[in-house]
């Protein structure tokens, strides 16, 4: 019999990060059987038909009790409430990790809920679309990507190194650090740029100086720009409740470079302008480099 790194998982919440995640392992002949766990029972049937995950249940414990890796990919403030369900009903040796974006209060609410032998691994995929669903998995998702683990002073040695391996063969580049430098990093890069996309799409989408919705006149540019801000609702909110402190420093930071602009356009200071927008175009290319 083939032995596989993860004979069973469980993916809690089937559908783009747990679903991608599950593709990726079943791809790449790692896992032995995946089960699917969720309350909605239609996606739950779409991802047992798309051959997301081999087996489903809307019984948390019950699809828990045999994994030796569960996956949580739910909303971030609803983590601690799964994990507490979730965790009197895995085996001893069994980890628990999750793909929340937010890490140290995930990390302080979920760790003391541990049962004897049981192991939490804080990570963090940072990949994604604006689609949601069983329907928006995909196996090439994690392909290039970074993903974050965040262990603690308690987190298990053996149980990092398993969750490294999965992350990468499913295609990431994992990076360790620590949970406070995770959620600053990510306000940065990921959390704030979401801010100001629904900010535009909201400030845009109410301009009543005229009759019609002026968003129907958005080209490339600004349809490219705001595209996150078709990302789901609860998943944000969550997210900006529970990374509040490091979300409040990067907009303040962001409200002072706008105001500079601002007041720059106001006074027609042309030369300001031009190394402002300069400043910030070597910046980005260097990104790209």
């Amino acid at each position: 019999m083939k032995e596989f790194l993860v004979p069973r998982m469980a993916v809690v919440g089937v559908g783009l990060i747990g679903g991608s995640l599950a593709l990726a392992l079943k791809e790449a002949g790692v896992v032995g059987e995946v089960v699917g766990i969720g309350r909605g029972l239609a996606n739950l049937e779409k991802a047992l038909e798309l051959g997301v995950v081999d087996r489903i249940t809307q019984d948390l414990a019950e699809g828990v009790a045999d994994a030796d890796l569960v996956f949580l990919a739910t909303p971030v403030l609803t983590l601690a409430q799964v994990a507490a369900a979730a965790a009197p009903h895995m085996k001893p040796g069994a980890i628990l990790t999750d793909g929340g974006s937010v890490k140290e209060s995930v990390a302080r609410d979920i760790e003391p809920l541990m049962p004897a032998g049981v192991h939490f691994v804080p990570g963090h995929p940072i990949a994604g679309t604006e689609n949601s669903g069983a329907e928006a998995a995909f196996a090439t998702l994690y392909h290039g990507r970074r993903c974050i683990l965040t262990p603690t002073a308690n987190t298990d040695p053996a149980a990092l190194e398993l969750v490294r391996q999965v992350w990468e063969i499913a295609g990431s580049e994992v990076v360790v650090m620590d949970v406070e430098k995770h959620d600053r990093i990510l306000a940065a890069i990921s959390h704030l740029p979401h801010m100001v996309a629904y900010s535009l799409v909201n400030a845009v989408g109410s301009y009543d100086r005229y009759e019609e919705n002026i968003l129907e006149y958005s080209a490339g540019g600004f349809r490219d720009f705001t595209r996150i801000a078709s990302s789901d609702p609860t998943m944000w909110r969550d997210i900006a409740l529970t990374n509040r402190d490091a979300l409040l420093e990067m907009m303040e930071r962001c409200e002072t470079f706008f105001a500079e602009l601002k007041e720059d356009v106001r006074n027609g200071e042309g030369e300001k302008l031009y190394e402002f927008f300069l400043r910030s175009k070597q910046l980005r290319d260097a990104i790209l480099k």
